[in-house]
């Protein structure tokens, strides 16, 4: 007859989670050497070289005539891009989510499409479309109409690679969340824009911040798609991240870096309202099952 385990040991073997701690400190080393080498790293190098020639070259090179165009012209796409991406997130979330039609499932296969299409790809589209040898070419030029080349064209390739981040962002929550609330408010007489100011958006504001955070970083940090329909015009048409690689290949290596940083910086902003947003949806879905619960 076998004795009974002790507690510990019985406790371990009936917790199929659990692992010895030697498993444990090997994984928890990797997952930190990698946080180290990917990231730490390479995030310092790019502050220790933009400063590497003291602050006021820093400062040079984040305020000369090419880097301040590139800076304003990176937050002007920005504008442009992430409130049309806002909008159409929300519609083809609310479509998705809310009704049946045909063509539903084809919808939902496009909005991954910019997930599957390399940028580079999607800006040469455009290029193929919009310039001299596409097709509309000759009404554009005949009414003096620039896309490529020109902000219509880094607008247009910006909106492409960000626009299923709000949306894909947004389906999910809204399928889970259910409709029984807007019925309700319509059986009690509200409008469409009052269920939707009213109830839907209060239920889908921090997922929808969340997939916004993440249409502007992508959108203020876009290269491929954009470095194809740019036309490396200096102080026109370069944004933020052709900026860096322009003043590096130039050599101006402080400079270069000095831009770097300012990407740098959004990125860790972004991580940072990112953590945030993620602990108001879960806060918010745990209030709502409380409530649900109590009901």
């Amino acid at each position: 007859m076998s004795r009974p385990l002790p507690p510990a040991t019985a406790a371990r073997k009936s917790d199929p989670t659990d692992e010895p701690a030697l498993v444990k400190a090997i994984l928890i080393g990797v997952a930190l050497s990698f946080f180290v080498l990917f990231l730490v790293l390479p995030l310092a190098s790019v502050f220790v070289t933009a400063l590497g020639k003291g602050f006021a070259a820093y400062w040079e090179g984040l305020t000369n005539d090419d880097a301040l165009s590139a800076i304003r012209l990176t937050l002007l796409i920005a504008v442009i891009a992430v409130p049309l991406n806002l909008v159409f997130g929300v519609a083809a979330s609310w479509a998705i989510a809310r009704f049946e039609f045909r063509g539903k499932s084809v919808l939902t296969t496009l909005i991954d499409l910019p997930f599957s299409v390399s940028p580079v790809v999607a800006g040469l589209t455009f290029l193929l479309i919009f310039g001299r040898q596409g097709p509309l070419w000759d009404f554009l030029d005949a009414h003096n109409l620039k896309i490529v080349f020109a902000l219509p064209g880094l607008v247009l390739a910006t909106v492409f690679v960000t626009f299923p981040f709000v949306a894909r962002e947004l389906i999910p929550l809204m399928q889970a969340q259910g409709s029984e609330e807007e019925e309700a408010a319509r059986v009690l007489g509200a409008s469409g824009w009052q269920v939707f100011t009213r109830v839907t958006l209060p239920k889908i504001k921090w997922g929808l911040l969340y997939g916004v955070i993440l249409c502007n970083a992508r959108a203020m940090g876009e290269f491929g798609a954009v470095s194809v329909v740019f036309g490396h015009i200096r102080g026109e048409t370069n944004t933020l991240p052709l900026h860096v690689e322009i003043e590096y290949n130039d050599y101006h290596t402080v400079g270069a870096f000095a831009a770097a940083s300012i990407l740098a910086l959004l990125a860790l902003a972004t991580l940072a309202l990112k953590l945030w947003a993620e602990h108001k949806l879960a806060q918010d879905k745990a209030a709502r099952r409380a409530d649900a619960v109590q009901a």
